[in-house]
């Protein structure tokens, strides 16, 4: 049977680990960028996402403006492979993978720690807000203490418009 994770375990992985960083409750579900933007009345830009990737069978996570596109040219020659080995993970894996829905998946608290790359480009507010473990939820987190929890290579991971 697959384990769900949710607001109240990501809730016990901030605290259990220090992590300076609030869950917040707009009121509203917020599956989507924009949902999430509207509800916080913050700019779209401050809203990040959490996507689960394949390197050949071996999960990792890209952390990236929500509203922004990945670059998979860019994406591979930062792990130093060729674009053919990195899959999108599907919605039922990446559950499978971190214990979170898609749509709600934080950044971290997953059921196993995974390598994380963050995107450069257009992560320039010191404070975002993230997946905070289910559809009402949101993880409010500076930039810094996001990259020292996750332990992230910043690189520019996004396509430039």
């Amino acid at each position: 049977m697959l384990t769900m994770l949710n607001d109240r375990s990501l809730e016990t992985f901030i605290d259990e680990n220090g992590i300076k960083a609030t869950l917040v409750y707009p009121g509203i579900p917020t599956p989507t960028v924009p949902d999430a933007a509207k509800a916080l009345g913050v700019a779209s830009s401050q809203i990040i996402k959490s996507l689960v990737f394949l390197l050949e069978d071996k999960p990792f996570l890209v952390i990236a403006a929500g509203e922004a596109r990945i670059d998979y040219k860019a994406l591979a020659a930062a792990l130093d492979i060729s674009r053919r080995k990195i899959k999108f993970a599907s919605a039922e894996m990446a559950l499978a993978i971190t214990g979170f829905e898609v749509g709600a998946m934080p950044p971290f608290g997953h059921k196993e720690k995974l390598m994380t790359l963050m995107d450069d480009l257009r992560l320039e507010h010191e404070e975002v807000y993230g997946g905070g473990g289910t559809q009402s939820a949101l993880l409010r987190i500076s930039l810094t203490e996001l990259e020292r929890v996750t332990e992230a290579r910043r690189l520019v991971l996004t396509e430039r418009n």
